[in-house]
């Protein structure tokens, strides 16, 4: 049973608009090239208009969220999550695989009259 609400909390946080809550930016991961050295602001709340990485929207949309900043020794190709939903930030570990992922309605899709 354990699980089971544990799975609950994730379905609940995944597909919630409210703030200090990450939203599904993509159901997918986002392939970057990156620079050895060079500091990168991932995306943790999933409202930036920059994904994978942070556009400052977390300040007025999810204030109780910021960025992963993270910085790599050497220069390489990497899979960054666009789900928000990863237990390894700022790389992909494959949740956006699964249904609640894949089921969740992107705010992006949302039509506003």
């Amino acid at each position: 049973m354990r699980s089971l609400q544990g799975l609950k909390v994730i379905v609940s946080r995944a597909c919630s608009t409210a703030q200090a809550v990450p939203v599904i930016a993509a159901k997918h991961p986002f392939k970057v090239a990156l620079k050895a050295g060079k500091l990168y602001p991932w995306c943790s709340c999933g409202r930036s208009k920059k994904q994978p990485f942070c556009d400052g929207s977390h300040g007025k949309a999810a204030p109780g969220l910021a960025p992963v900043r993270f910085t790599l020794t050497e220069d390489k190709e990497a899979w960054l999550c666009g789900c928000k939903q990863t237990k390894t930030p700022p790389y992909c570990d494959g949740t956006h695989k699964q249904s609640y992922v894949q089921n969740c309605t992107l705010e992006s899709d949302q039509v506003v009259s």
